[in-house]
């Protein structure tokens, strides 16, 4: 088989069939598959996947569901030469599959290409910040890059090199730890010049949005990479390349540092305080932009820690699911656990 396309979801209703028919549509010159990793939806996205010709494994223990969870149940049954992760949020551009397939065949010392990532939603802060950093970042523009934030395709060969294709321990950064893993054996990632997704995203607000990934361990997930990465060979390009553990470290000198100048200058230490809040409003050009980013960040110092003395799992044990027959006139219903 050339091409899989996983897709990892979880109570996508919205989006997941637009996301799963741009996927079987995409495979379909290539007699690709799809398959759907669904963490334990509750809402009709197993109902509305039941209606495409794709294959549907359901997480069976729904406490273990993280990002790189579901990324991994996809992974395992996947049986191409070539593997794609999408999220169910994402519509995948018919004209990506073709190109990537053509530059990984093209160039053998990449294990992984994406496309242009189009931001669909940018009505609350995270996501407008998120637009942003797409159009600037070097990691999101054609060429090398170190991580394929919003999925890539990826050489089957070289996935099979590192064992697992996600770490099931993350709650998010499963791309860049791969591509860490990928890069400390030598093998290169490319962006190129072609739409890959539309990625439509959340619409709860960015504070809301905010509590409940403190809540799901998202906001822990730089900490649970630094974790893993530590006695590993990867562990210098995780500590180089991954801003938020950096930022996240920053902030928790300048609060150690407040609590001090607190007890000794706490005149300095109003200034120390309110200073970052002004950069952070200058530099986003709004105020309810800086003080999402002043709470986001704070948010995610403390996430460090948390993910950094966070239990472990070890990725490469299989993960339990059960697969769940589609209500396709030619397949037969049954369900078994994997």
């Amino acid at each position: 088989m050339k091409v899989s396309v996983g897709i990892k979801a979880l109570n996508e209703e919205s989006h997941i069939g637009a996301s799963l028919g741009s996927a079987v549509e995409a495979v379909r010159p290539f007699g690709g598959e799809v398959i759907l990793a669904d963490s334990g939806s509750t809402d009709r996205t197993i109902e509305i996947a039941r209606q495409f010709p794709v294959r549907i494994y359901q997480l069976a223990t729904p406490s273990e569901r993280s990002c790189g969870t579901g990324a991994q149940l996809a992974f395992q049954h996947a049986e191409g030469d070539y593997f794609y992760l999408l999220d169910g949020d994402m519509v995948l551009d018919p004209a990506f599959l073709p190109a990537g397939i053509s530059f990984l065949e093209s160039n053998s010392g990449f294990a992984a290409v994406g496309g242009r990532v189009r931001e669909v939603n940018t009505d609350t802060e995270e996501y407008r910040i998120r637009a942003n950093t797409v159009q600037a970042d070097a990691n999101w523009r054609p060429g090398a890059v170190d991580r394929l934030d919003c999925g890539g395709l990826y050489r089957m060969s070289a996935l099979k090199e590192l064992g697992y294709f996600a770490d099931r321990n993350l709650h998010a950064f499963e791309e860049f730890e791969l591509g860490a893993r990928l890069r400390e054996r030598g093998w290169q990632l490319a962006r190129i010049d072609v739409p890959a997704v539309d990625h439509h995203g959340h619409t709860t607000g960015s504070f809301k949005l905010l509590w409940r990934r403190l809540k799901s361990g998202y906001a822990a997930a730089h900490g649970e990479v630094l974790r893993g990465a530590i006695g590993r060979p990867h562990l210098s390009l995780v500590v180089r390349h991954l801003s938020h553990i950096r930022n996240s470290i920053a902030v928790i000198a300048w609060w150690a540092a407040l609590i001090i100048l607190g007890f000794l200058y706490p005149h300095l230490a109003l200034t120390l305080l309110v200073l970052p809040l002004l950069l952070l409003v200058v530099r986003r050009k709004s105020l309810r932009l800086g003080l999402y980013s002043f709470t986001m960040w704070n948010t995610y110092a403390w996430g460090l820690l948390a993910g950094l003395f966070s239990s472990r799992k070890p990725p490469e044990r299989k993960i339990d699911s059960v697969e769940l027959a589609a209500q396709l006139p030619e397949r037969t219903q049954a369900s078994h656990r994997q």
